[in-house]
């Protein structure tokens, strides 16, 4: 299809220096430290944990995405990191190509449930430009995954970069329908999305608590709906809820392992769609660059 618009040309870019976060994963609540260190061009985001003394590498694609419930899980060589979503929508998200994530445990800090922490720890780190220029996966064909009543899809771009317009519909109750459109610049990242906060039902959370899960976590830590709204908590934004779903969505979709140029629209979609979509945009792309 013709007129796509070109993305705006920019160098591959990394941090200037290396940062860490810690916290507890929500689901495990073991600590677990992040260390955000400088990387060359061409090497993605990549995550290192160690198991028995042995780092291993595990690449933020979708060849290493395992399935999960509620997170995006990846492996590697039988090593797992867990709930990675939140960290990789901020490198993402501020437009960081390269960049290697150690970590100290298998599943990454919850922290308060967005990606506020890991983008105020990456700004300290600063950014830096590697000279090799990006190369960015330009959707020229509508694709489309659908599951149900929740679906995702991508258009060709009407300007440069991505631009999403996403539909979160609960029904009746305190979350409700909310949309939110926006194009992802680091600046929209910063002011718009990464505050945005995980949210759950009260029925799940406390099925998760029956589970053995998520026991250490409190309503203060994580924003929890009862039939009335957040229990002991306040929203960031009347439609906080959509937006972090636009958040993780940031975050899935680097799992093409390029920036995406698109508008990408979606209603109900969830990790397991959102990283369906990237893979398929990437086969695409492999496919026309092989013709």
């Amino acid at each position: 299809m013709g007129g796509a618009v070109l993305i705006e040309s920019r160098s591959q870019q990394t941090i200037r220096r290396a940062v860490t976060v810690e916290g507890v994963g929500y689901w495990s609540g073991a600590p677990c430290r992040v260390e955000f260190l400088p990387a060359a061009a061409g090497v993605g985001l990549v995550f290192e944990r160690a198991v028995g003394g042995v780092p291993v590498r595990i690449p933020v694609a979708v060849e290493s995405r395992v399935e999960a419930t509620a997170r995006t899980n990846l492996a590697a060589a039988g090593v797992r990191v867990q709930m990675v979503e939140h960290a990789v929508s901020a490198l993402a998200g501020l437009g960081i190509d390269c960049c290697l994530i150690r970590v100290s445990a298998e599943e990454l800090p919850g922290l308060d449930g967005s990606a506020q922490p890991f983008v105020a720890a990456l700004e300290q780190a600063g950014i830096e430009r590697l000279g090799a220029p990006v190369e960015p996966l330009v959707v020229k064909e509508p694709c489309r995954v659908v599951d149900g009543d929740a679906w995702i899809e991508a258009l060709p771009a009407d300007g440069p970069g991505l631009a999403v317009e996403y539909e979160l519909d609960y029904g009746c109750g305190p979350i409700g329908r909310q949309v939110l459109s926006l194009g992802i610049t680091p600046d929209a990242y910063r002011t718009e999305l990464a505050a945005a906060r995980t949210f759950i039902m009260q029925s799940e959370a406390e099925r998760l608590r029956a589970a053995g899960l998520a026991r250490d976590v409190t309503t203060s830590e994580l924003v929890v709906f009862g039939p009335d709204g957040p229990i002991d908590n306040q929203l960031r934004w009347p439609d906080e809820c959509v937006r972090h779903k636009v958040l993780d969505l940031v975050g899935d979709l680097a799992l093409a392992g390029r920036p995406i140029q698109a508008r990408v629209r979606a209603c109900r979609s969830g990790h397991r769609l959102n990283a369906a979509l990237a893979a398929r945009l990437r086969n695409l792309s492999r496919r026309r660059a092989s013709a």
